[in-house]
């Protein structure tokens, strides 16, 4: 398969919960729980329950090693079907502030065997 990510991404076991921001006029309540398997700075890919639409945008709080909790919005990309109640997608940032960009990139720079 051809590597398309632009940054390395980091393996993780982190929980973080989506909010669909893009469903008709109004933001969505019911919140998606997710479980990341790896990021970076410009995106990450999670296994989910539920199918999502290529495109769609989301708010959410990553939870990150520090114990500090980063907002970020991201668009989904891709979503497979890996089994028959687990699907694995993969989103990019579309709204990440820089210094939070930089914590990523700089555990990154310190955990090289990842």
């Amino acid at each position: 398969m051809e590597e398309k990510r632009k940054d390395r991404r980091l393996e993780l076991d982190v929980s973080i919960e989506l909010e669909r921001l893009d469903q008709g006029e109004m933001t969505t309540l019911k919140l998606i729980h997710v479980d990341v398997t790896d990021l970076s700075s410009s995106g990450m890919g999670f296994r989910t329950s539920q199918p999502m639409d290529n495109g769609a945008l989301y708010d959410t709080r990553i939870k990150i090693w520090t114990k500090e909790v980063i907002p970020a919005v991201i668009r989904i990309v891709r979503c497979e079907k890996v089994s028959e109640n687990e699907y694995h997608c993969g989103a990019t940032f579309v709204g990440l502030m820089s210094s939070d960009a930089l914590k990523i990139n700089i555990y990154s720079m310190l955990n090289p065997e990842e």
